[in-house]
């Protein structure tokens, strides 16, 4: 039989003290605020505390609404740049109680534009502003706007390489059409004969014009 760690007195102080008066309860409910127009996000994230190191609620609203216009300019920012131009986001090892307590201030102020959101593009661009709202809150540093990133620079390389594939393809379909055309001149002719290496073909015979309408349609 397990031995009783606390005797009743102790339990019935305890069950007191988790439950509140109807008296305290009462005073609660006078010195809570009163409902206001704003949003009811808004009211929640303004109630936060340790947004900063002043208990003035002037100061917290002043602090708020500083937080909200750098969202509403982080949003814009986003929603006009080029994708490949978008900042890419630093990685934030350390996750102080100011840094949570600002997260925490702007996750009702993001609801509100997601909320109004209709595109799958704009609550990218929201998502993506709201990060750098926080990244320059908490001092975290982003790259300079329009300067090209790891991410973007990948992404004109390979699509450069593909670029570089069509224009290639499509050279190679214009000089097989000038061959079939009655073009034989060496250059053409030494194109032709590398469009068929590996293949037991003769530009002599009679059925290459087939075959090189059938190696245009593969590269279309």
């Amino acid at each position: 039989m397990r031995s009783k760690i606390f005797d009743d007195a102790e339990l019935e102080r305890l069950r007191r003290e988790a439950i509140p008066s109807s008296n305290e309860s009462a005073m609660a409910g006078d010195a809570a605020p009163h409902p206001t127009d704003q949003h009811p996000h808004v009211e929640a994230a303004m109630d936060l505390p340790v947004v900063v190191d002043s208990n003035d609620d002037e100061i917290v609203s002043h602090e708020l609404e500083q937080m909200r216009s750098i969202l509403e300019e982080a949003i814009l920012e986003t929603r006009s740049t080029p994708l490949e131009n978008r900042p890419r986001l630093p990685r934030i090892p350390n996750i102080s109680k100011r840094n949570r307590a600002v997260v925490r201030a702007f996750n009702p102020m993001v609801v509100t534009y997601l909320e109004a959101s209709r595109e799958l593009c704009e609550t990218d661009s929201i998502l993506l502003g709201a990060a750098v709202a926080v990244c320059r809150i908490i001092g975290a540093k982003l790259p300079i706007a329009g300067r090209a990133t790891t991410q973007s620079s990948a992404i004109t390389v390979w699509r450069k390489r593909i670029e570089d594939r069509i224009a290639k393809a499509r050279a190679l379909i214009g000089r097989l059409k000038s061959f079939r055309s009655g073009n034989n001149r060496p250059r053409i002719v030494h194109t032709v004969r590398m469009a068929f290496a590996g293949i037991n073909i003769s530009l002599s015979q009679p059925y290459i014009t087939q075959k090189l309408t059938e190696r245009i349609d593969d590269l279309k």
